[in-house]
C-alpha cells in the first residue's frame, strides 16, 4: 500500500499541508476529498515526488518510497500535462516510453485505450484538436497505459460525459481487482459515495475524516424518517429527538440520546397511540452533508 505520515508542505508563511497522515489500501479505491486550497493536490504532488516535502515521508510497501517505485505509478495531474501540438497516439508511446515500456508494447496498449474511450479513428489527430473532455480522457490513458502498480489521479472525472465516466469507472474498478491502490481526488461527491471504499477528508492543510463512508456515518446522529397518517408536530415534545424537519404527516429526525433504540420505542409508541405510523425508518446520511459537517471547524 501507500502511506503518507506526517506530510508537511510550507510556501513562505503558509502550511499548506500540515501534519497529514493516510493509508492507501491495495484493491480499494480511496476518495480523496476537500475544498478548494485544501492541500489535495500538494499532497499528490508530495507522494509523486513532484515537490519537496518539509515534514514527514511517504511509504510503498512499508518502507520508504523510491524514484523507482513511483516510475511504475500512474499520475494524472489537475492540469493537463500534454503537447498540443504533437499527434495523440505517437505522444502516447513516447510517454510510455518514459515510464519503461517499450515502443512496441506501448502503441498496443495505447491503440487499446484509445479504441475503450472512443478515440481510435483521432489516434492521429494532434492533441489540440481534441475537445477538452477528450483531452481528459488521453491524459487518463496516459496513467493507465503501463499497467501501474498504483494510481494517483487529480480529477480525473473532470470533464467527462456521462458514458467516459463509465468508462472510467470501469478502468478503475479493474485496477482495484488486480489489487492496485488507487487514490484519487474529486468535487463530485455523489460519485465518491458511490464509487469509494474508503475517504480521507481534508480542510485547512489537515487530515479531518477518514474511513469508509459508514464510518464517517457513525460519526454523526442517526436519522430517522417517520410517516404518519395525521400531523406530525407532536415529534418534537418526545425527549432524546432533535427535529430536523416537519413537513405535515413527514417527520425528519435525529437521535440525540445515547439510548437509541429507547427513543425509537419511544418515538414508536407515541405515533401508534396518536393514530397510524405508516413508516418509521433509519436515513442515509448523504456523504455531501457529512463533508460539511467533518469541514465546517
Amino acid at each position: 500500500m501507500i502511506q503518507t505520515r506526517g506530510l508537511t508542505r510550507r510556501f513562505g508563511d503558509t502550511t499548506a499541508v500540515d501534519d497529514v497522515s493516510f493509508d492507501v489500501p491495495r484493491g480499494l479505491l480511496t476518495g480523496f476529498v476537500g475544498g478548494n486550497g485544501a492541500g489535495k493536490t500538494t499532497t499528490m504532488r508530495m507522494m509523486m515526488g513532484l515537490l519537496g516535502l518539509h515534514g514527514g515521508e511517504v511509504l510503498w510497501e512499508g518502507r520508504p518510497i523510491t524514484a523507482a517505485d513511483r516510475r511504475r505509478f500512474g499520475y494524472m495531474p489537475e492540469e493537463r500535462g500534454l503537447y498540443p501540438k504533437q499527434k495523440i497516439l505517437d505522444q502516447l508511446v513516447y510517454l510510455g516510453e518514459l515510464s519503461g515500456m517499450t515502443a512496441a508494447a506501448a502503441r498496443a496498449s495505447a491503440s487499446e485505450h484509445l479504441e475503450r474511450f472512443g478515440l481510435g479513428e483521432r489516434s492521429g489527430d494532434r492533441v489540440e484538436k481534441l475537445s477538452l473532455g477528450n483531452q481528459q480522457r488521453v491524459q487518463i490513458i496516459a496513467a493507465l497505459m503501463n499497467s501501474p502498480q498504483a494510481l494517483i489521479l487529480d480529477e480525473p472525472f473532470s470533464g467527462l460525459d456521462p458514458r467516459a465516466v463509465d468508462s472510467m469507472v470501469d478502468l478503475l474498478r479493474e485496477q482495484t481487482a488486480r489489487t492496485t491502490p488507487v487514490l484519487f481526488s474529486s468535487h463530485q461527491l455523489d460519485l465518491v459515495e458511490q464509487l469509494c471504499d474508503r475517504l480521507v477528508v481534508l480542510a485547512g492543510g489537515r487530515v479531518v475524516a477518514q474511513g469508509t463512508v459508514e464510518d464517517l456515518r457513525a460519526r454523526g446522529p442517526e436519522r430517522l424518517r417517520l410517516v404518519t397518517d395525521r400531523d406530525a408536530g407532536w415529534v418534537r415534545d418526545v425527549r432524546g429527538l432533535h427535529v430536523v424537519d416537519v413537513d405535515g404527516p413527514v417527520a425528519l429526525l435525529e437521535v440525540a440520546d445515547d439510548d437509541g433504540d429507547g427513543v425509537r420505542r419511544a418515538l414508536l409508541d407515541e405515533g401508534l397511540q396518536r393514530g397510524q405510523v405508516r413508516e418509521l425508518a433509519r436515513v442515509q446520511t448523504p456523504l455531501a452533508e457529512i463533508y460539511r459537517e467533518v469541514t465546517a471547524s
